[in-house]
């Protein structure tokens, strides 16, 4: 059928463009989706979970909710004022009930069960904070030979969104992260704010999805606060559609060139907590990091018009 996938995710505006994108493609096999604490609580990350899928009108794929907060930290960090309250700009009552029942398993077993059940490797794109991949992959070891590879919305090589160096899904639960990157024997790539950014969209780009249909419209009615930071940001009009990226190129490989570099989280508790060390030197030193692959650009117009014919055609 494709690209066998599961997403693991805190349902914000550009996570539900991920799952979209995910659900209305007819060359991925949407194994699950699991949920995390990030953008919104965990409550309501696996509620707008639920629904986006049975917006899309996927109430075959399973949701498993999964860590509620960090590994080790007692802080909880969210972006709300981003997402809106409820990570949608305050939409998510409008979407439609799920009519399948949230899973009794936690997300971790859910992905243990589904990974040894697969016939072949499984495609894992973390778009949250990365506390269920970690405790995955620690408490897991004998699943990590059916991940094809990890492909994760995360970190920044030069500027941050939570803090001057730190990027929101990597800050959340930096311990996590280090020891998702560190994992020698699964595939990485990591998806960095330097490219997602510059795959920002329009409101022209926002006109044509909303003009598509009923998932089109809905999927723009989430936007407004969302379009309120991001004018700050951009300085125009449009969005920056983070997590949609990173699950584009987990399912068209390619679609994003990357680069090898060492990688490196800082996990300390100082100004740079959470910062992704990403080491560019000529002759790197292998203790900076393990190399992994780095998303670091895309041919624009091909990556925005995969995602909006996705998002516009559906399957």
């Amino acid at each position: 059928m494709g690209t066998k996938l599961i997403i693991d995710t805190d349902p914000g505006v550009d996570d539900a463009f991920a799952i979209a994108l995910a659900a209305r493609s007819a060359d991925v096999d949407l194994l699950a989706v699991t949920t995390v604490f990030g953008n919104v609580p965990l409550t309501t990350t696996t509620s707008n979970a639920r629904r986006l899928l049975q917006l899309c009108d996927r109430p075959d794929v399973p949701v498993a909710a999964g860590a509620s907060r960090p590994l080790l930290a007692r802080e909880l960090h969210r972006l709300s004022t981003v997402h809106g309250s409820d990570g949608l700009s305050g939409h998510a009552a409008s979407l439609p009930d799920a009519t399948r029942p949230l899973e009794d398993s936690d997300a971790v077993s859910l992905m243990v069960s589904l990974l040894e059940a697969s016939d072949e490797p499984v495609t894992i794109a973390p778009i949250g904070p990365l506390t269920n991949i970690a405790a995955l992959l620690a408490a897991h070891p004998g699943v990590r030979s059916k991940i094809a590879r990890i492909v994760l919305m995360g970190g920044a090589i030069t500027l941050g969104n939570s803090t001057a160096v730190s990027e929101f899904n990597i800050w959340a639960d930096p311990d996590a992260a280090r020891r998702v990157i560190a994992e020698d024997d699964v595939p990485c790539v990591m998806v960095p704010l330097d490219l997602t950014h510059r795959c920002a969209v329009d409101s022209t780009w926002l006109a044509k999805l909303a003009a598509s249909g009923p998932i089109g419209q809905a999927l723009n009615s989430f936007t407004p606060d969302y379009l309120a930071h991001y004018r700050q940001v951009l300085g125009y009009e449009g969005i920056v559609m983070h997590d949609a990226v990173a699950v584009a190129e987990a399912i068209r490989p390619g679609l994003l060139r990357t680069e090898t570099y060492p990688v490196d989280i800082d996990s300390g508790h100082g100004p740079t907590r959470g910062m992704t060390i990403v080491d560019r030197r000529a002759v790197p030193n292998r203790s900076t990091g393990r190399p992994i692959e780095v998303a670091v650009d895309t041919e624009l117009d091909v990556l925005r018009e995969f995602v909006l014919s996705r998002l516009a055609g559906g399957r």
